[in-house]
């Protein structure tokens, strides 16, 4: 069966809470996906495999030019197998589309192969202040 995958995709407050448990091993919380997406996206990428999510990103953004790659989840079944770059591909599409002239997304250590071989994001200078 082939992966599906949808700009701005239908999903369930309820499923999108299962994937994140999945993918990041941990119990399923109850977060409103719905209503922060609405507020704070610009859109989101769905992966389908039939009519299982498994597959998610998000792309918040500052309303103008600016856009940042949120909570990629790829359902762990499903891993290596492409998913998680086509997902940020589309997302870098739609970005572009709107009018975004920046992506930018920030990560762990264990996933600088994947950002910047794999999705092609460039390495820069950035800075952080943990709340």
């Amino acid at each position: 069966m082939g992966i599906r995958y949808a700009w701005r995709g239908y999903f369930t407050n309820e499923a999108l809470n299962e994937l994140h448990a999945d993918a990041f091993e941990h119990e399923p919380f109850a977060d409103d996906w719905e209503k922060q997406l609405d507020r704070y996206s610009l859109g989101w990428v769905c992966a389908y495999a039939g009519n299982n999510l498994i597959g998610f990103v998000n792309v918040a953004w500052d309303g103008g030019v600016h856009a940042f790659i949120l909570d990629t989840i790829v359902a762990r079944a499903q891993q290596r197998r492409g998913i998680g770059a086509r997902l940020i591909r589309i997302a870098a599409q739609q970005a572009g589309d709107a009018g975004c002239e920046w992506l930018h997304v920030d990560f762990d250590p264990e996933h600088r192969t994947f950002y910047l071989e794999v999705c092609g994001f460039t390495e820069t200078e950035a800075g952080l202040i943990e709340l």
